[in-house]
Parts: structure tokens; sequence; C-alpha cells
């Protein structure tokens, strides 16, 4: 009996240092595969840096579906992982809009929540044979020091099944957190700068007033002018949209020496023009930027083509009349191809996106170019025709049965994202008396360069009535919105600092889902499974207990 005291007692106080000692001590084990509760160095070192508090309202709660609860429990536990890191800094509630019974409040709260940004989404499921609908918002608000940003937490590739969808947005709760933060605390003194080439352009400024609005809210934002005298300085990124005239060897020396010297550019570009003849169609010509010399150093070409793609969007079409009015109707336009194939890299840029919006998409190739890596990020389906330039775009083309036989030009690439060491297209040119000598470097440090043969991608539409900008990748004939945005600012973010919060989007969950068949073929033997396993398994410890007991203490 002594030593069973002596035994009792040391336990006691095991457990009392144990308790001392975490005052103390505060450390945290992640056991599971995919280290999921463990936040990136980036986003530790944000919230570690937070200069005041920050507050998150949670309107996904509730009685939802267990998919739903899953992304649910997934903002839970990231934003206590948020206080791990923060502390008192970062609080947060989860609020259930089904709460309110009063219909006049809950429709206010509704028109307050979309106002605010958070959008909607109907749930709908069968019940005892019943069909039950249910409005939930799948989202946050973040505050801070009187500022706010709607977080949307349901995203991903709408191609993909319901179960995948919401697993995707599980592996994105981090990365949409941590952006808002990112974006409400970030000062004039810690913000990246970003400048955006207007000078060979004559798309008007409200057609890039998305872009522009939404680069702005993480990044300065300057405007150049490659005309004026002077190399290109003190930027992290330089971003070219929809060029339109080519490029003076003087502007594309600049640009050169810019990428070489370890800056990061962005090339929405096209590789035809795109001219209205009449109301039957259009005419595409051949478009020369000078870039191509430029471009083939770096291990691309921008080829002069457009594509038709199977995989599209619809464009609304006259195809006769209906009484005495046209009868419009909305029409596959194979020239608007929807690009949802991003490739095996897994590259943060691109990795759960969603469809990306292309319009007269042109196509680019590889080339070899030593140090440079290329990785594809946008390419059209595998049912595509390549047309060469000049080329009549007729709309009929809409409104013709298409042949998959004859959409035989495979996977064409479209986006390639080239990393490296950049050599000069200058090298051996420039003489040593030569006005360009002073600073000119053959080859330089590591940069990222991104080009997209479609000009059109960073381009959002204008309500004309209203005189106000739709968003970017919103198209207005199926009132649908793509991933243009979401594709171009987590361009700039990976090409500015891939280590940043960027580097959460990596993060990967793995489903790993029941046999369904098998589960409802023995449904009532896992049931009992379940409820009569831990009940079995505490009876079953508690006489091993008693038995070694009876074996110690009875002699």
């Amino acid at each position: 009996m002594k030593s069973a005291s002596v035994q009792t007692l040391l336990i006691v106080a095991a457990l009392v240092a144990v308790n001392v000692l975490s005052a103390f001590v505060f450390f945290r084990l992640d056991l599971t595969e995919e280290k999921r509760y463990t936040l990136s160095d980036a986003t530790r070192t944000l919230l570690a840096e937070l200069p005041d508090d920050i507050h998150v309202d949670v309107y996904l709660t509730g009685d939802l579906p267990p998919a739903f609860k899953r992304l649910e429990n997934a903002v839970r536990e990231t934003l206590d992982e948020f206080q791990v890191q923060a502390g008192k800094t970062v609080t947060f509630r989860f609020i259930d809009p089904d709460v309110v019974t009063n219909v006049d409040e809950k429709n206010k709260l509704i028109d307050r929540l979309q106002q605010r940004g958070l959008l909607p989404t109907n749930l709908v499921a069968n019940e005892g044979g019943k069909r039950t609908e249910k409005l939930v918002f799948p989202g946050a608000i973040v505050s801070y020091k009187g500022k706010e940003t709607a977080v949307l937490l349901l995203k991903g590739n709408k191609a993909a099944s319901k179960e995948e969808q919401l697993n995707q947005s599980y592996e994105g709760v981090e990365f949409e957190l941590a952006s808002a933060i990112r974006k409400l605390t970030q000062t004039e003194g810690n913000r990246r700068r970003v400048g955006l080439l207007y000078s060979h352009t004559q798309v008007p400024p409200s057609r890039f007033a998305d872009l522009l609005a939404s680069v702005q809210q993480s990044y300065d934002l300057f405007f150049i002018d490659l005309s004026k005298p002077g190399p290109i300085t003190g930027l992290d990124a330089v971003l070219v949209p929809k060029p339109d005239r080519p490029f003076s060897d003087d502007e594309l020396f600049k640009l050169d020496q810019y990428v070489v010297n370890g800056g990061r550019a962005l090339f929405f570009v096209d590789g035809q023009r795109i001219d209205s003849v009449s109301n039957e169609g259009n005419y595409a010509q051949p478009l020369n930027l000078n870039l191509d010399e430029l471009f083939f150093r770096w291990g691309v070409r921008v080829n002069r083509d457009v594509v038709k793609d199977m995989y599209c969007a619809p464009i609304p079409l006259n195809v006769g009349n209906l009484g005495d009015k046209p009868n419009i109707q909305l029409l596959p336009w194979r020239f608007f191809p929807l690009l949802n194939n991003f490739g095996t890299s897994g590259n943060p840029i691109v990795r759960n996106l969603d469809a990306v919006l292309g319009r007269f998409i042109s196509t680019l190739d590889t080339v070899q170019a030593p140090g440079i890596r290329k990785i594809p990020l946008l390419m059209t389906s595998p049912y595509t025709q390549v047309l060469k330039t000049p080329a009549l775009i007729s709309y009929n083309e809409a409104r013709q049965q298409p042949d998959p036989q004859t959409y035989t030009g495979g996977v064409r690439l479209v986006g390639c994202l080239l990393e490296g060491r950049f050599q000069s297209v200058y090298a051996n040119r420039i003489l040593p008396g030569d006005a360009r000598a002073a600073g000119f470097r053959a080859s330089g440090e590591p940069s990222r360069v991104l080009i997209c043969a479609d000009g059109d991608l960073v381009i959002n539409d204008v309500d004309y009535k209203r005189n106000t900008p739709y968003p970017l990748g919103f198209d207005r004939f199926t009132r649908s919105t793509f991933a243009n945005k979401d594709f171009a600012l987590n361009a700039v973010d990976y090409l500015v600092d891939p280590n940043g919060v960027i580097a959460a989007r990596t993060r990967s969950v793995a489903l790993r889902p029941l046999d369904k068949i098998r589960l409802n073929a023995n449904r009532t033997g896992w049931q009992l499974l379940n409820l009569l396993g831990p009940l079995a398994l505490v009876g079953l410890v508690g006489l091993v207990w008693q038995v070694v007991r009876r074996r110690r203490y009875t002699h």
C-alpha cells in the first residue's frame, strides 16, 4: 500500500508540475499528414506584426449540411490559430443569420450583408421526400480601425464536384483571411510598388477600372510612360495590359534591363487585332508589337493566330424574327473560350482557380532559353481549332452546329510563367561608345515574368446605362463571374513575393470519402459498431484494470 501511495503522490506532483510549466511554456503539435493546422511563415509574420486589433465576423454557422459544417470548422480552427499567433489582437465571432426570425429584419440583414460584399448561396436538399431550401452566407467581414472588407469563403473550381469545391474552399481559408488582413493593415511605408504601362494601349481607363482598383487595395500603383527618359526603377512589378501599338527599340531596352536586373513583369498581349467590318462579323489581322525578339530570348513565342474552343461562353445573336420582333438567343461563341485547364504544376497562381474567360485569344509556344524554367498556367481544352491570321470571323460561326471531329487542335498554351536568370537580348550589341553602355547588364538577378496571349483577360465590361464598370471577369450576357480578377491578383502577388501570403494557396487537404455502397449495404452494422463499440472498449479497459489490480494486491 505504501508503494501505491507513493505512486499516486508522484502522479499528482507530475500533473501539478506540468500545469505550472504550461503557464510559462506554450507549444502546439500538428500531427496531421497535411499539416492542416500549421500556418505559413508569411501568415505568422503578418499576425505577429499586427499594429492594432482585428475583428472577424463569420456568417457561416448554424444548421448546415456536414460538408458546410466542415468548412465552418476549418474557419474556426484557422481563426483559433490566428489568435495563438496574434494573441488578443485577433477576435472573432460566428453569427447565424437564421437566428433573426422577424421577416423584415432578416431581409434587412440580408440586404446589408450583400451591400457589404457577402453573396448568399442557396442550399437545396431533399429531406423526408420534401424539398427544402436555405440561404447561407459562406463568408466573413474583417474589420480594422473603422475599415472592413468582405471575405468569400466558398471559392473553388465550379467544374469540380460539390465535395471537391468545398474541399478547395477548405484549403483556401487561410489565404482568404490572411489576404484580407494584409489588405486592411498595410501602410504606405510597407506597401509594394506596381507600375502600370499605359502608354501603349488605346483601351479607355474605364475598361481597366476594376483591375486598377483591386491592385491599389494591396499595392501602391504608379503609371509608366516608356517614352520618357530614364530606366524603370523603384518598382516591384510592371503590368503591361493589352498593348496595341509597337514598342520602340529604346522602350524594349528599358523592359529588357528592368527584367535582367531582377524586375518582375506581367504581359497581357494579343497576337492579333480584331477589327469590326460589318454586322456579319470581324476581321482578325496579325498584330506586331515588336516584342517577338524579347519574348523569344525569354523562352516564349506569341503566335499570330486566333483560337476556337468548343468549351466557350455564349453571346447574344439574332437568329431570325419572332413575329414582328427579332429573336435574340445566347449561342456558343467559340472565340470566347473558357480556360479551365491549368496544367499539373500546382502553382499558387492557379491552384483551385475557377474558369477564366478569354476573348479572341492567341497561342503561345515555348522555345529553348538557358536558365529559364517555364511553368504552364493557362491552357485551352483539347477541342480546339487554330486559325492563322488574317482570318474572317463570321457571326454565323455561332449558329452552326460544330463537328467535334474537326476540333483536333489539341490543348494549346495560352499563359506561361517564366522563372530564372534572364539573358539580355542586347548582349553583344551594346558597343562601348553607346550611350546605353553605362550600367548595362547582359545577365543579372533571378526574376519572374508572366506572359498571357490574351490582352482582354484583364479588361472589364462597362454598364453604359449607369456608366459604371462591371467587376473584372463578369460576363454581362450570362451574368456569371469568372476568375479573371483572381488570376491577375494572384499573379501579381506571386511575382512580387512568392513566399508571401500567396504561399498559403499551396495548402493541400486530401479528401478521404467513405465507400457509400458498402456503407449503405452495412448501415445497421456500422451504426451498432459506433454506438456499442466505445462502450465495449471502456468496459474492456475497466475489466483489464480490475484483473491487474487483483493480481497485484491479492497474495
